[in-house]
């Protein structure tokens, strides 16, 4: 995990602790010590700028009613365009992993996301609320290869077409 910033992940003790840990290990995240042998509060980890605290579950923030909404996404200038639009103030929530856990873990009340068949939507208890815009994948080539390798891409760009 690439993180330019210093970040501070609390999570709460218990099995949140425990599936948060599980999470964070598929990333490449573990504490340098061992948290089963500690009574620390705050590890730290194999990357840095990346800090974990353990907290109780009451004091894990959550969004009261008034506070802005939280929306956790990939696609931070997608997402902030969206709610510019909508003249709706979030905070924005900048997530590298899958979207779905945000509402979950309480990270986020909303996600933005690309959504094909909305089946990893609804397995994880969400539902589509809002299309923002369609995405389509684009080939691309530079200059230079196009000019030395012409026939070679023109050959890729039709076999694209033939099947599309």
């Amino acid at each position: 995990m690439n993180l330019k910033d210093n970040i501070v992940i609390a999570i709460s003790k218990g099995r949140i602790l425990e599936e948060g840990m599980e999470l964070l290990k598929k990333m490449g995240v573990e504490t340098v010590d061992n948290m089963s042998d500690s009574r620390k509060l705050i590890y730290q980890t194999n990357n840095s700028l990346l800090k974990l605290v353990i907290v109780r579950a009451s004091d894990v923030p959550n969004c009261k009613p008034g506070a802005r909404i939280k929306v956790a996404t990939k696609y931070v200038n997608c997402a902030n365009d969206y709610f510019n639009k909508k003249k709706k103030q979030v905070d924005i929530i900048k997530l590298y992993g899958s979207m779905e856990l945000a509402p979950i873990l309480g990270l986020a009340d909303y996600i933005v996301d690309l959504v094909d068949s909305g089946m990893t939507l609804k397995a994880n208890g969400l539902e589509e609320i809002d299309f923002i815009f369609d995405v389509s994948a684009q080939l691309i080539s530079n200059k230079a290869s196009m000019k030395t390798k012409t026939e070679s891409i023109e050959n890729i760009i039709n076999a694209f077409e033939k099947i599309i």
